[in-house]
């Protein structure tokens, strides 16, 4: 395979640095620039069409997400979004990046994302996605995302989540409050902080997750004893208020079971 000319988007030299010095030891890496923002970014890319790029979300100006609404579908560049913040997952992977990196990445996962893109880059199914991240963006049409593979074990009273940005992570189930979808990923709320593990949520209510979760919404499952009040909407439709004071959706679908649970929990 020819190496992958590869293009590095981020505002702080120092991270385009640090991420240069990994990717030398990816023999299919070939960096062919960088940029600190996307005016400059787009000037690289419609001058030498790369087959990845390394983007950073929050910059000055522009953010990343700014970026890909301007890519034209000749392109085609895979994306793997770089960045300190974990709560842009969500956004990410509406919009199909192929990974998503916390910094400082570590090498294990950044292996394991060039690898995804390797596998997919040549793709028609790929190419495709590229041009539905396009409009998503500019027209908010959100599609389903692809299937990820599991990268978490099951604890008795714990939840290990061992992805590759950190040391492994082990949540006791009692301190989840709630968990949302975020593409392939989710991200796994307590009182203090805000995990991002790669499963699906049918595969965290089936086979993970113990017995007090329960799924709310098509993108949400909350933990019950996080529950301290249930309040009526329209349609059928309620809103949870948590011990920490977040609100949560119910939709219709999932109103009566949580309705029923919540019965049964006061009542033990």
């Amino acid at each position: 395979m020819k190496p992958l000319k590869t293009l590095l988007v981020d505002d702080e030299y120092s991270a385009i640095e640090g991420l240069t010095i990994r990717l030398k030891s990816f023999p299919q890496i070939d960096i062919i620039g960088h940029a600190c923002n996307v005016a400059d970014a787009m000037t690289l890319i419609n001058a030498s069409a790369p087959d990845l790029i390394f983007l950073d979300i929050e910059m000055p100006g522009e953010s990343g997400f700014e970026l890909i609404k301007q890519l034209q579908p000749e392109s085609c560049p895979a994306i793997i979004f770089v960045t300190a913040f974990h709560q842009y997952a969500v956004q990410a992977f509406e919009v199909r990046a192929l990974d998503y990196l916390l910094k400082p990445v570590k090498r294990e996962r950044l292996a394991e994302a060039i690898a995804r893109v390797s596998s997919r880059l040549d793709s028609a199914a790929n190419k495709q996605e590229i041009l539905d991240v396009r409009d998503i963006l500019l027209n908010g049409n959100a599609t389903r995302q692809a299937e990820p593979s599991a990268v978490y074990r099951i604890e008795q009273e714990k939840l290990v989540i061992q992805d590759g940005h950190h040391p492994a992570q082990l949540i006791p189930y009692p301190d989840i409050l709630w968990i949302d979808a975020a593409g392939d990923y989710m991200c796994v709320h307590t009182q203090e902080d805000t995990a991002v593990m790669r499963a699906r949520m049918k595969s965290l209510i089936n086979e993970v997750l113990p017995g007090g979760f329960l799924r709310i919404h098509k993108s949400t499952i909350v933990n019950l004893q996080h529950v301290v009040k249930l309040e009526p909407l329209i349609n059928a439709e309620y809103k949870v208020i948590l011990t920490n004071s977040k609100s949560l959706k119910v939709s219709r679908t999932y109103s009566k079971q949580l309705k029923e649970s919540l019965s049964g929990c006061k009542a033990g």
